[in-house]
């Protein structure tokens, strides 16, 4: 897609560099702005020239640079990430969860997949599920953190305030050693998918079951162990903001949101009756 309303172009090489003129926007990947007309945007200010380290192993946990490629994400986790953080397992699939191909994985950034917000952003699951807290850069210098669940407000929405950039994605060292697993579904084979339940369970127990896609912004639910099967389904029901669109009705997200987390929550409550690692 040619933007036709941009005129320039600015490589960010300092903090100082993200004050944003007006009708300035910031670009990292770059993969939905430049799939559809901006009428309000007349400047791109480019991320990626930062330099920031795209993955770092620290005492805390995981940081994750706002300008990480999804590819280079995946590709960390399957060669280079510590065999005991067992619960990057699920970045594949939420990764495949993500209507895109390779091409689109090469380009597209973690950070951005979140800040775009979108209902079924597979980076959102992924992060929201492993508790994952946004670093976000303040136009005054200094920085506020906010978890991922809650800086996605509603579906292409969050809370970010003008002039605020997500700096880095920071998974804490707790959620990073538990049991993980995805479950989808999409009105077609090949289609985006309209439901999206993601769930982990920590090693003392507790439980967190996450719904994306399905509703307008991240669910996440929380228990202090597997729970039963009833439990599960009211809280998975009980959403407000299921909604209807082309790729599904309201009423069959919520419905087979509740099949997905059940299925989630069977495979949890039998690996752990027989003890499986």
């Amino acid at each position: 897609m040619d933007i036709t309303t941009v005129t320039s172009y600015r490589a960010a090489r300092t903090r100082a560099d993200l004050a944003l003129a007006t009708g300035e926007v910031v670009i990292a990947g770059g993969t939905w702005i430049m799939s559809e007309p901006q009428p309000g945007t007349t400047g791109f200010v480019d991320l990626t020239t930062l330099d920031w380290r795209d993955l770092e192993v620290t005492d805390e946990g995981l940081r994750i640079s706002a300008t990480c490629t999804i590819a280079r994400l995946l590709a960390w986790v399957e060669h280079e990430a510590p065999t005991a953080w067992t619960s990057l397992a699920l970045a594949r699939p939420a990764a495949d969860a993500l209507l895109a191909s390779f091409k689109i994985w090469n380009t597209a950034t973690v950070g951005g997949n979140v800040c775009q917000a979108f209902a079924a952003g597979a980076m959102i699951a992924l992060l929201s599920t492993l508790d994952a807290t946004a670093v976000v850069w303040t136009p005054d210098g200094g920085e506020r953190r906010i978890a991922v669940a809650d800086l996605v407000v509603d579906n292409a929405a969050t809370s970010l305030n003008p002039g605020e950039i997500v700096r880095a994605l920071d998974v804490p060292a707790r959620a990073l050693q538990a049991r993980v697993g995805l479950q989808k579904i999409a009105l077609a084979e090949l289609g985006r998918s309209g439901a999206v339940v993601t769930a982990r369970v920590d090693p003392d127990g507790t439980a967190v079951f996450v719904v994306t896609a399905a509703v307008r912004r991240p669910r996440v639910l929380r228990f202090p162990q597997v729970p039963g099967a009833g439990e599960l389904r009211d809280a998975v029901a009980a959403a407000s903001d299921f909604y209807t669109d082309p790729l599904g009705s309201a009423d069959w997200r919520r419905g087979v949101s509740v099949v997905l987390a059940e299925r989630l929550r069977a495979r949890f409550a039998r690996e752990l009756q027989e003890g499986v690692a």
